[in-house]
């Protein structure tokens, strides 16, 4: 399902709830989801988004807030890390739950059996099953822990 549309309809609301926040979180995901959009055509894409390529948007704006969380937390600024965890809760809301820790793990022995050794290898093809369902950092950690036990 395209999340674009369901992006629209609930800045129609929050605008009609007078919620100025959201309104414009929601209107700086509509402009990056349309960022990409014309960056793909200028690739040599067409048409709108799909799904998944919408999701990479989702997932890359949502990365950023969990960086700048960090270190504004880091530098002190605990005001504008509460911004950024606001912004973060948000764009959360609108992306697929992430694969449990566990799941993750089961995916990454699969991998080592199929005769996988080494951390770069084994991540490329966990990557390749786990694109989007999981966090890149959890799955270099499982990988680590899983290589560094056997």
């Amino acid at each position: 399902m395209a999340i674009l549309p369901t992006i629209e309809e609930d800045l129609k609301s929050s605008m009609k709830n007078a919620d100025s926040e959201r309104v414009g979180i929601l209107r700086l995901l509509l402009s990056a989801i349309h960022n990409e959009e014309i960056a793909k055509r200028g690739r040599g894409g067409e048409g709108p988004l799909d799904p998944d390529e919408e999701i990479v948007v989702l997932k890359r704006e949502a990365k950023k807030r969990k960086e700048s969380i960090e270190l504004y937390r880091q530098g002190g600024r605990n005001d504008l890390a509460e911004k950024e965890e606001r912004e973060f809760r948000v764009i959360s809301q609108y992306l697929p739950p992430e694969m449990s820790r566990e799941a993750v793990e089961e995916t990454v022995r699969k991998v080592i059996a199929s005769g996988q050794k080494d951390f770069g290898s084994v991540m490329k093809e966990a990557m390749k099953e786990l694109k989007g369902k999981a966090d890149g950092k959890l799955v270099a950690e499982v990988i680590k822990s899983a290589l560094g036990s056997e």
